[in-house]
């Protein structure tokens, strides 16, 4: 692999220090989501620098692995045909976009649940004295109760990660190289661009629409498609801009 270019190397090493201060800090990995983390605005953790901060924290050892490997494996090519600064205000456009587009939805089916509930019968000080507590008298109603659990993992589960500005990247890949063969972890047989990346986004606006996810539980689906959309918006914009493609590139994995 050709060495990895510099911004790409400086958002690397950064996303693996404050992946590490999570296990070493005295306050652990909650300190750090907890300050970091884009919260759903009603809660008292939100901040606004969230929108950029979040995109620093991972999950776990997977998340953080298949992100960094794929910021890698297409970044450098892209910074390398762009440039530093062009390469980042990409990076960091798309990722805030996304941020911003799954705190949209968020908020849509955020408004739907509290107006289900009220109509159960619950007061609006009621739900919020819920939320706020992470407990207390539930609804005997199930679905009363059902509803009142998902908006409570709205309001109380912070989105992490830097999926969104990778997803970016990878349609900005996909447009400028769009006959790239990828190489696939589990799928022996390599696949064009312009095929892989629009099957992945569709497979993204499936499962959020559906609930049903391959990618396991708690992806926030509508920050990839979010950052696929920035990115895509942001190459139309471009597109007379960009370097020659490069023939072929090999991606051994993705998430």
């Amino acid at each position: 692999m050709n060495r990895i270019s510099r911004a790409v190397a400086g958002l690397l090493v950064l996303n693996i220090v404050v992946f590490a201060a999570g296990y070493l800090l005295p306050g652990g990995r909650g300190q750090v989501v907890e300050a970091g983390g884009l919260w759903y605005p009603a809660n008292g953790h939100f901040g606004l620098w969230q929108v950029v901060s979040y995109m620093f924290l991972h999950g776990d050892l997977g998340h953080i692995f298949f992100n960094m490997f794929a910021l890698v494996s297409f970044g450098t090519i892209l910074e390398r045909e762009w440039g530093a600064g062009r390469f980042l205000l990409f990076y960091f456009l798309c990722g805030v976009g996304a941020g911003l587009i799954q705190t949209g939805i968020n908020w849509q089916e955020f408004d739907g649940l509290h107006a289900r509930l009220v109509a159960a019968g619950l007061t609006p000080s009621t739900i919020s004295t819920l939320l706020a507590d992470g407990g207390g008298q539930m609804p005997s109603d199930p679905a009363a109760k059902a509803a009142l659990f998902e908006l409570y993992g709205i309001y109380a589960t912070p989105m992490v990660g830097a999926s969104g500005a990778i997803y970016g990247l990878l349609v900005a890949f996909g447009f400028l190289h769009p006959n790239a063969k990828l190489a696939l972890m589990f799928v022996p047989v390599p696949i064009a661009a312009k095929f892989f990346i629009p099957g992945l986004l569709l497979l993204d606006l499936f499962s959020g629409v559906t609930g049903f996810s391959i990618f396991g539980a708690g992806v926030a689906h509508f920050a990839h498609l979010g950052g696929a959309l920035i990115g895509f918006l942001l190459m139309l914009l471009w597109r007379h801009r960009h370097s020659p493609s490069l023939p072929v590139f090999n991606h051994e994995g993705h998430e």
